[in-house]
């Protein structure tokens, strides 16, 4: 079964690009990657940039509106996401607990829809 494992953190929680700390948090995330990878559950994963260049789009009597920014004030943000092919939820919180922004924020686990 799919699952989608969305990361959600406060931006501000995260080591700050540049720094010895942020070079060690990024490779926590691709040991992590190269793990999901190897044990064949990767399905795709990627980061987010940051929630400041987010465009919420929502359409009101026929008219198309934009907010600059996320379409709700969190503390924590989405940052990115894995989509994973899980033999079921148990193995997909086992993964969702080894991501480094699960110590500070959240991991929310969803399955994929299957349609058809």
């Amino acid at each position: 079964m799919q699952y989608l494992l969305a990361i959600y953190a406060a931006e501000a929680d995260e080591p700050a690009p540049g720094t010895d700390e942020f070079e060690a948090y990024l490779g926590r995330y691709m040991t992590l990657t190269d793990e999901m990878r190897q044990a064949g559950v990767l399905q795709d994963g990627r980061p987010l940039e940051p929630v400041s260049t987010a465009t919420t789009v929502r359409v009101r009597e026929g008219k198309t509106l934009t907010t600059d920014g996320p379409f709700a004030e969190t503390k924590e943000q989405l940052g990115g996401f894995y989509l994973l092919d899980c033999a079921n939820l148990d193995e997909a919180i086992a993964w969702a607990a080894r991501i480094p922004a699960a110590e500070h924020g959240s991991i929310e686990i969803r399955p994929i829809m299957q349609l058809g």
